[in-house]
């Protein structure tokens, strides 16, 4: 069975820097691309980053280009958002995704990030 868990959430001042981890388990990880989403309260879940398998190639949302990195370690089968120059637009909860072919999409439970002064 899937399981993907997300860690490293909190509350953080706007400039500062968080690092999201998730931990994913059920499957060969180095397979698959790897996202993060964010949802904000009122607003439809958007998609962050994504990381192909090997980090060959990454994308992001236009709103946190130049901030935010995401990267992968398949040795220990997790997935990383490094976020910094926070804003408050950033509050949202945060969430890992894989997409396994003709299987179907995984969504871990969601961290917080708060961004506030």
């Amino acid at each position: 069975q899937v399981q993907l868990v997300e860690s490293g959430g909190g509350l953080v001042q706007p400039g500062g820097s968080l690092r999201l981890s998730c931990a994913a388990s059920g499957l060969t990880f180095s397979y698959y691309t790897m996202n993060w989403y964010r949802q904000a309260p009122g607003k439809e879940r958007e998609l962050v980053a994504t990381i192909t398998t090997a980090g060959s190639s990454l994308n992001y949302a236009d709103s946190v280009k130049g901030r935010f990195t995401i990267s992968r370690d398949n040795a220990k089968n997790t997935v990383y958002l490094q976020m910094n120059s926070l804003k408050t637009e950033d509050t949202a909860v945060y969430y890992c995704n894989v997409v396994r072919p003709w299987v179907g999409g995984y969504w871990g439970q969601g961290t917080q990030v708060t961004v506030s002064s």
